[in-house]
This record gives structure tokens, sequence and C-alpha cells, in this order.
């Protein structure tokens, strides 16, 4: 066989040849439809999975952005607080001056 033509082939090229010779006759190959069913059902699995994660992963992050929302419209109310109280604070220091000046 190839193997005594080519005496460069490794042994272990020698073993793979032999090996695949003798089961040649054992080897029956499925047919071309089922192998691809088998594909396709497994692509499908495959991308359910990911769907599945990425469904998961976008909920978690529509969660994250409606809590950062939650706590920017609290900042901006707190925010808004202060400048109120800072507004009153500046009315009154304006007050006690003027008093202090008279």
């Amino acid at each position: 066989s190839e193997a005594s033509e080519n005496p460069q082939l490794s042994s272990l090229d020698k073993t793979d040849l032999a090996f695949s010779e003798g089961s040649q006759s054992l080897y029956k190959p499925e047919p071309l439809e089922k192998v691809l069913n088998g594909n396709l059902r497994v692509l499908v699995l495959i991308l359910t999975t990911d769907f599945f994660q990425l469904s998961e992963r976008a909920a978690m992050d529509a969660s994250y952005v409606q809590e950062l929302d939650g706590i920017l419209k609290e900042a901006r109310t707190i925010e808004n607080h202060l400048k109120q109280k800072r507004e009153s604070l500046k009315q009154r220091f304006t007050v006690i001056a003027n008093t202090l000046q008279s």
C-alpha cells in the first residue's frame, strides 16, 4: 500500500493509514440529510441558548437602567432642594447683614 511505497511516512502515519484501511469496511457513511438534520438541531440548540442568555442580559440591563434612572431622579430632587436651601440661607444672611449695618 501507500506506506510501503513512501518510506518518508512516519510510524504514526503508517498506523493511521493501516487503521483507516482496515476500518473502511466497518464505516458506513450516514445519509447527508441525517447529518444535516443533526447539525441543524445542534445549531438551533446553540442559537436558542444564546438567545435566552442575551434576553436575560437585556432584562438585567433594563433593570439597571431603571435603577440608574431612579437614582438620577433622586439626585435631581436633592439638588433642587439644596438650591432652595442655599437661596433661603442667602436671603437670611442678607437680612442679618442689613440688620447689622443699620
